[in-house]
C-alpha cells in the first residue's frame, strides 16, 4: 500500500519523542538531513555561551576557573557522555579532536602491543575508514615500525591472524551507515591476541553502543554531530580501565598531569583518564556542547536511547521504502543495510551519475543531505542522508523524498550551478 503524506503526519502525531524537537533551532523551510555531519543547534546554547562570555569571563575572570567550575568540565561533560555509550562514570574525558584523541590511543596500544605481544606489528582496518583515522595509523605505524593492513568488511576476521597487533574501526561507516557488531569484533580481536579500538563518531547519540559490556579497549569520538555540540567542538575519549594506568599517551601536556599547579619541571600523569588530556581546554565549545548533551538528559523521559533508536530505525525504514516506490526508476542503489543490527542512523544512495549535483539541486530546494565521492576501489558516489531523532519528522522524510523526485523526473540537477564543487561537499 502506498505511503502517503497524511500516513507520515499521524506518525507524528503519535510520535511520543515528538516534544524533544523544540529544543532545537530548525530554520523554516529546511528539512535538515546532514546531523551526522554536523548537528542543530540547541535553543539555549546562544545564551548560555553568552554566560560564559558576559558573566564567567567577563565578571569573574579567571576566578571562573573555580567559581564556574570549568577546571572540570572536560571530566562533567564525559560522564554525561558516558551515559549513552556504555562508559561508567570517570571512564570518558572531553577534549582536543577525534584525530589527536585517536593518536593517544592508539599510542597507548602500541604501547601495550610491544609490552604483550612484541612479535604482533599490524594494525588491522577498513579500507573505508574514516581516512583521519587511517592517516593517524599510518603515521603511527611509520613511527613504530607498524604495518597497516586494510581490508573490505568481510576481510576483517581473516585479517586477525598471528600478526594482528591492534584491530581499529568505525562503528558505524561514515559511507554507508553500515554498522559494526562490537562485541562480537571485539572479541575476535581478544581471541586473536589483539586490542580493539573503535571510533564513536557516527554512533554516540545516534545508537545505544556498550563499550563495557563489548569488552573493548580504547573508543574515541566526535561531538558535533549528532551529540549536536557546534562545529568544531571537542570530542571524547574512553579508555578501559583495565588500561588506564598503564602507559599514558605521548601528549603529555600539563591539564594530564597528577597535579598540574605545582608546576613540577617532571612528567607525572594523572590517574586514569584523566591523563588523556593535554592542554587547557576551550571552555567556550564546552559550555555549548553542554547544552546538546542536556537534551539527552531530556530524553530519558521519554525513553532514552532505546525510544531514539526505534525512532531512528522507523526514519530510516521509511526513506528507504519511499525511495524505492516513488524513485525507483532512476538509477538510485541503496548502500546501506537493511538489516536493522547492522544499520546506524543514515541513508546512504548511489547512482552512477549527478550524485553531487542531486545533492546540490535538493540543498536548493531546503533539503540538506551531503555528498561523498567514490575513492576509485570499488567505492561508488554517494548522497548522504543522515536522520536525527530527537528533531526529524516522519513528514520531513516523506517531503525529501519528494523533492529528490522532483529532481530527478525534471533533470534539474543537471543545471550548470548544481555541478560546480564546492570546497566542502
Amino acid at each position: 500500500m502506498t505511503i502517503t503524506l497524511n500516513d507520515c503526519r499521524a506518525l507524528d502525531e503519535r510520535d511520543t519523542l515528538r516534544p524533544l524537537r523544540d529544543h532545537f533551532v530548525l530554520p523554516d523551510g529546511v528539512i535538515y538531513l546532514d546531523g551526522n555531519s554536523l548537528g542543530v543547534l540547541p535553543k539555549n546554547a546562544a545564551s548560555r555561551v553568552a554566560e560564559v562570555i558576559t558573566k564567567e569571563w567577563g565578571q569573574d575572570l579567571i576566578r571562573a576557573w573555580n567559581s564556574a567550575g570549568w577546571f572540570d568540565l572536560p571530566q562533567r561533560l564525559g560522564d554525561k557522555i558516558a551515559l549513552l555509550i556504555g562508559a561508567g562514570p570517570g571512564e570518558v574525558v572531553v577534549t582536543d579532536s577525534t584525530s589527536v584523541n585517536l593518536y593517544k590511543v592508539l599510542s597507548a596500544a602500541l604501547n601495550i602491543a610491544d609490552q604483550d605481544a612484541p612479535g604482533k606489528k599490524t594494525i588491522v582496518s577498513e579500507r573505508s575508514n574514516f581516512p583521519t583515522d587511517l592517516y593517524i595509523a599510518e603515521g603511527l605505524c611509520r613511527e613504530r615500525g607498524y604495518q597497516l593492513q586494510l581490508v573490505e568488511a568481510e576481510g576483517i576476521l581473516p585479517a586477525l591472524n598471528q600478526d594482528a597487533a591492534v584491530l581499529m574501526l568505525t562503528h558505524v561507516n561514515y559511507r554507508t551507515g553500515a554498522m559494526h557488531d562490537m562485541a562480537a569484533l571485539t572479541a575476535a580481536a581478544h581471541a586473536a591476541g589483539c586490542l580493539a579500538v573503535w571510533d564513536l563518531a557516527h554512533s554516540a547519540g545516534a545508537v545505544p553502543v556498550d563499550l563495557r559490556g563489548a569488552q573493548a579497549d580504547f573508543a574515541v569520538g566526535c561531538s558535533y554531530k549528532y551529540l549536536n555540540g557546534g562545529p568544531g567542538a571537542p570530542a571524547f575519549v574512553w579508555v578501559n580501565p583495565a588500561h588506564a594506568d598503564r602507559f599514558h599517551q605521548p601528549l603529555s601536556g600539563w591539564w594530564g598531569h597528577a597535579a598540574p599547579f605545582e608546576f613540577t619541571p617532571d612528567y607525572r600523569p594523572a590517574p586514569g583518564i584523566t591523563r588523556y588530556l593535554c592542554g587547557t581546554q576551550p571552555i567556550l565549545s564546552l559550555a555549548a556542547l553542554e547544552c546538546g548533551l542536556d537534551v539527552f538528559g531530556a530524553a530519558q523521559v521519554f525513553g532514552g536511547m532505546p525510544a531514539l533508536r526505534a525512532k531512528s530505525l522507523a526514519l530510516t525504514d521509511l526513506f528507504i521504502t519511499l525511495v524505492e516506490e516513488r524513485c525507483d526508476s532512476h538509477g538510485l542503489g541503496l548502500a546501506t543495510p537493511r538489516n536493522h543490527s547492522q544499520r546506524g542512523s543514515q541513508v546512504c544512495l548511489t547512482r552512477k551519475e549527478g550524485a553531487y549535483a542531486i545533492v546540490q539541486a535538493l540543498i536548493a530546494r531546503g533539503v540538506i543531505g551531503d555528498f561523498r565521492a567514490g575513492d576509485g576501489a570499488g567505492h561508488v558516489d554517494i548522497l548522504r542522508f543522515g536522520f536525527t531523532p530527537l528533531y526529524i519528522r516522519f513528514e520531513d522524510v516523506w517531503q525529501a523524498v519528494e523533492h529528490l523526485k522532483q529532481v530527478l523526473e525534471t533533470a534539474e540537477w543537471k543545471r550548470s550551478e548544481f555541478n560546480q564543487k564546492h570546497a566542502v561537499t
